[in-house]
């Protein structure tokens, strides 16, 4: 039987980045963790964040572990496109469409990135403070 080692390499070879052990999004993602989960298939997860910021504050994450969005690849079109196509699923589930929502990704410390898990706050429920 092969090591967890060798198939993260075997994995990696392939492009595919494997789930960090450590990563609290990663053992959401597994279901190691709970978490209030609204949406799940085989690329994303999205639950409620245990802080929110918004009346409605959903986490969007991929299941593959990507550490922030400099982190992409060409590989990884479709999973943002993807990502994009849940939000506005979840934001339509959750009543959000009609009225309007924010998504937000946080890159990197400077960024305000907490979690080193690509992740999308999708927010709403609420005006919004405009940005910029």
């Amino acid at each position: 039987m092969a090591s967890e080692r060798e198939n993260n390499y075997r994995q990696l070879a392939k492009g595919v980045r494997p789930v960090s052990a450590d990563c609290i999004f990663c053992k959401i993602a597994a279901g190691q963790l709970p978490a209030e989960v609204v949406y799940q298939d085989d690329l994303v997860v999205a639950f409620k964040d245990i802080r929110p910021v918004a009346p409605i504050h959903v986490l969007i994450i991929p299941r593959k572990h990507i550490p922030d969005l400099t982190a992409i690849t060409p590989e990884d079109k479709e999973l943002l496109g993807h990502i994009h196509l849940v939000a506005v699923q979840v934001a339509r589930q959750l009543g959000l469409a009609e009225c309007g929502f924010r998504l937000v990704n946080n890159c990197k410390e400077e960024g305000g990135q907490v979690v080193y898990h690509l992740h999308f706050h999708l927010l709403g429920g609420r005006q919004l403070r405009i940005l910029g």
